[in-house]
């Protein structure tokens, strides 16, 4: 399987014990609040990018988040051609 790169805004700022449930359900993931916006960047890897955004989003819905949008770079969408 492909590795593939993107970003999921949340729609809630989890707080320590929340941060600490999503780690636990996407290892592959990292957590940031840039400018307050809450968001998870990944590295997923998936036979498509499509299939890993949906695992992604299946991941953080698991433990009570939501995904408010989904944000690519335009070179990792390159790599998927």
């Amino acid at each position: 399987m492909k590795e593939h790169d993107f970003t999921l805004i949340l729609t809630a700022d989890p707080d320590e014990e929340a941060a600490d449930r999503l780690y636990g359900v996407c290892d592959d993931g990292t957590l940031a609040t840039i400018a307050g916006v809450p968001q998870m960047h990944f590295h997923r890897a998936g036979a498509s990018l499509e299939a890993a955004i949906r695992s992604a989003i299946e991941s953080i819905r698991s433990v009570g988040f939501e995904v408010a949008r989904v944000e690519i770079e335009p070179a990792a969408l390159a790599q998927t051609a």
